[in-house]
C-alpha cells in the first residue's frame, strides 16, 4: 500500500474571503489537508515560519508579495528532512500571487525528490492552481507531478467529498 504525506502551509486569522475579509479559527489550507488524510491516510506535517506573518490580511499580503519579487526562503520552525518511505506527497497551500507561499519552497527545496508523486492543493479565492504546478515541476526534480486540484477557500469546508473523490482517484 501507498504511503502518503500532506506537507502544508495554512493561514488562519484574516483571511480574504468572497470579497471580504474575515477571520478563521482554522485556515482554508489546512481543512483541505485534512479532508485528504481523511480520504487516504498518511501523515501531515505543517510548514510554520519563525517569523510570523502580519496578523492584518493586507499587510501579510504586501509581505507575500515582497517575498514572491524577492524569491525569499523565510526561516521555518522545525523542517522536514527526508521524504524517504512516502510514495505519495500532496503539497498544499493558499495561492499568494499565483503560487505558494515561499516558506513552502523553503521546505521543499531541502528534499530529494526521485521516484515521488507529487500533487499540488490550492486553495484560492479565484486564482485556482496559478503557476503551482509549473513551480514544483521546477523544484522537486525527479518527481511526477500529477493532476493537482485546486479549491476555493470560501467553500473549503464544504469540498469533502470532492477533496476525497480527487485523492482516491490520483493515488497509486
Amino acid at each position: 500500500m501507498a504511503k502518503n504525506l500532506i506537507i502544508y502551509y495554512s493561514r488562519k486569522g484574516e483571511n480574504y474571503w468572497n470579497g471580504s475579509v474575515k477571520n478563521l479559527a482554522k485556515g482554508n489550507t489546512e481543512i483541505v489537508a485534512e479532508f485528504i488524510q481523511k480520504a487516504i491516510g498518511g501523515d501531515m506535517f505543517e510548514v510554520d515560519t519563525v517569523k510570523p506573518y502580519a496578523k492584518d490580511y493586507y499587510a501579510c499580503a504586501d509581505e507575500a508579495k515582497r517575498e514572491l519579487n524577492s524569491q525569499a526562503r523565510p526561516k521555518l520552525k522545525k523542517y522536514l528532512e527526508s521524504i524517504d518511505g512516502y510514495d505519495n506527497v500532496f503539497v498544499c497551500g493558499p495561492c499568494w500571487w499565483g503560487t505558494f507561499p515561499m516558506a513552502m519552497f523553503t521546505q521543499l527545496e531541502k528534499l530529494t525528490w526521485g521516484g515521488k508523486n507529487v500533487f499540488a492543493v490550492m486553495t484560492h479565492e479565484g486564482s485556482g492552481l496559478g503557476s503551482c504546478e509549473q513551480d514544483l515541476k521546477r523544484i522537486c526534480k525527479g518527481a511526477t507531478i500529477g493532476k493537482g486540484i485546486s479549491v476555493h477557500g470560501a467553500e473549503a469546508a464544504r469540498a469533502e467529498r470532492g477533496v476525497e473523490a480527487w485523492a482516491k482517484s490520483v493515488v497509486k
